[in-house]
Formats: structure tokens, C-alpha cells, sequence
């Protein structure tokens, strides 16, 4: 665990890194359908933000990515298939994230509340659509901005910093 969540014990802060696995499959499996684009994609942001990030989060992407895909199929596996069913469990995790993102400094929890939407977002984007146009389906647009956790806002000395 880095420095920036010491605030929190190992268990809570396994429940954030597994978020990341949680918001492939919530995403990706919005249409019904989590297909190998979007797992893919999910990998490859994944690295890419274990290397290129937040310093406050830098650290913490490289332990997710360290067993992302193990994670991911594991939940795949042992989740249900229905859609509904699926994503009420995963909405439910996501639900228990909002006291551990509390109880963060603030900016951590912060940068950490925007990379789990933009994660989101790039999910969505990575299957379908037209020459880019109109990828994210309206299920998956309703689910990108990851509406059961509760929105982190930016403090005020970050404003001031950018």
C-alpha cells in the first residue's frame, strides 16, 4: 500500500484496487455483452496508468495492475450472468467504496473518484459505434460517471494549483 492511503487498512484498500476490475465488468457488460475489445482496453489503460498517472495514484495502478486480468477473470467467472443480477453485486461494491473514499485525504480521494470515472469512460468507448461516433451505448452512458459512488469534489488548494 503507498503512503497517500495510509489512512486506511489493507482490506479497504483492496476493495478500491478490485473497483477497477469491478467497473470492466459493470461497463463492458452494460450491453449485455463484456467483449474482448473492452477487456483488452481495460488491460491496456491499466498499464498505461501504472506508468503515467498522479503521483498520489502511481503507485496505486501498479499494484492494480500487478493482478488485474487474474482479478478480472476471477469475477468474471464466479458472477452471475444475468445482467441485472451482475450489476446489482457489482453496484453493491461499488456502494461500499463511498466511506473508504471518505475517509481519504481529500485529493487522493479526488484523483482517485476522476481516474474510476475516466477509467469508465474509456471502457465504454473501446467496443462499438461507428468510426468512434456513438460508441458508448445509452445503458453504458447512464453507468460512466459511476452514479452509486459518491462524486469526490476537487479541494480547493488543487484549483488553485492548475
Amino acid at each position: 500500500m503507498t503512503e497517500y492511503f495510509s489512512t486506511i487498512n489493507e482490506k479497504d484498500y483492496s476493495k478500491l484496487k478490485d473497483a477497477i476490475a469491478l467497473i470492466t465488468i459493470l461497463i463492458g457488460g452494460a450491453d449485455g455483452d463484456l467483449d474482448k475489445d473492452e477487456i483488452a482496453w481495460a488491460e491496456k489503460i491499466t498499464k498505461i496508468r501504472s506508468y503515467k498517472m498522479s503521483e498520489d495514484l502511481l503507485g496505486f495502478y501498479q499494484e492494480v495492475g500487478k493482478d488485474f486480468s487474474t482479478k478480472l477473470d476471477q469475477y468474471i467467472k464466479d458472477f452471475p450472468v444475468s445482467k441485472e443480477d451482475r450489476e446489482h453485486l457489482i453496484t453493491e461494491r461499488l456502494v461500499a467504496l463511498n466511506p473508504i473514499l471518505a475517509s481519504l485525504d481529500q485529493s487522493v480521494a479526488y484523483h482517485l473518484y476522476k481516474s474510476y470515472t475516466s477509467f469508465a469512460e474509456h471502457v465504454a468507448k473501446a467496443s462499438g459505434g461507428l468510426f468512434g461516433f456513438f460508441s458508448i451505448g445509452p445503458h453504458e452512458g447512464e453507468l460512466i460517471e459511476l452514479p452509486m459512488i459518491t462524486p469526490i469534489l476537487e479541494p480547493e488548494e488543487l484549483g488553485e494549483e492548475e
